[in-house]
């Protein structure tokens, strides 16, 4: 009998990263097509010890420095760090070893790369960090705001994200029971490369604040090697 697989209904492209619209499509539900403006989200989030630590960044002035910065070490440590959460993510030894008899390991599995994710990036973030700290003013300011960013968004962040066990949770069943009568188990390799796609698009998430500060490390006029 051939395979049955369960494809979400169609819907109109909107525009979301991609991350999100992954969540969407393995819950099955509908994106808004318009997202409220940034400046408004950010109104509801930050409570006033966040607002003022905020506005200190940005009125504050830096002293900076003109010590050469190692931009390029920089950059190979995060490409370097990137490149290993991907192949931890690709590998296929763990996820093939896994049955479709139960969605628990494979829970177990999403965590531990998640917690892999989580640890890594948080690192580097603070690295760069640093960094940042020791170039110019302007870069000294960015890393301040980007520490309050960091600790006003992060627990929002972890809110959506750990929304990705659960919702694999649900493609895994709706996958199996679509192929309850099916003679093999050719659905669990959909299920393994949805489980890939999502992390390697939550992977992005998590790069993203890392890529624009290392974008802000090399617009220093200053670099070097260690």
């Amino acid at each position: 009998m051939s395979v049955i697989v369960a494809l979400p209904q169609q819907r109109a492209a909107v525009s979301a990263p991609a991350f999100v619209r992954q969540l969407a499509r393995l819950g099955d539900l509908d994106l808004p097509s318009t997202a409220p403006a940034l400046s408004e989200r950010l109104g509801q989030w930050l409570d006033w010890n966040r607002a003022i630590a905020l506005s200190r960044a940005l009125d504050g002035t830096p002293a900076g420095s003109r010590d050469a910065i190692p931009v390029d070490a920089e950059g190979t440590a995060c490409a370097r760090v990137r490149a290993t959460l991907t192949a931890a993510i690709l590998r296929r030894d763990k996820l093939d070893g896994l049955s479709g008899d139960d969605v628990a390991p494979f829970h177990r599995h999403c965590l531990d790369l998640q917690r892999s994710m989580q640890a890594a990036t948080g690192q580097l973030r603070g690295r760069l960090r640093d960094a940042l700290a020791k170039g110019t003013a302007d870069q000294a300011r960015l890393a301040e705001v980007d520490a309050v960013m960091e600790m006003t968004l992060s627990p929002r962040e972890q809110t959506l994200l750990a929304t990705t066990p659960t919702l694999l949770g649900q493609q895994f069943d709706r996958l199996k029971q679509a192929n309850a009568d099916a003679a093999d188990d050719t659905w669990l390799a959909t299920f393994r490369r949805d489980l890939q796609d999502v992390l390697l698009a939550e992977l992005d998430v998590r790069f993203h604040p890392i890529d624009a500060l290392l974008a802000a490390l090399r617009s220093s006029p200053v670099s070097g090697t260690p």
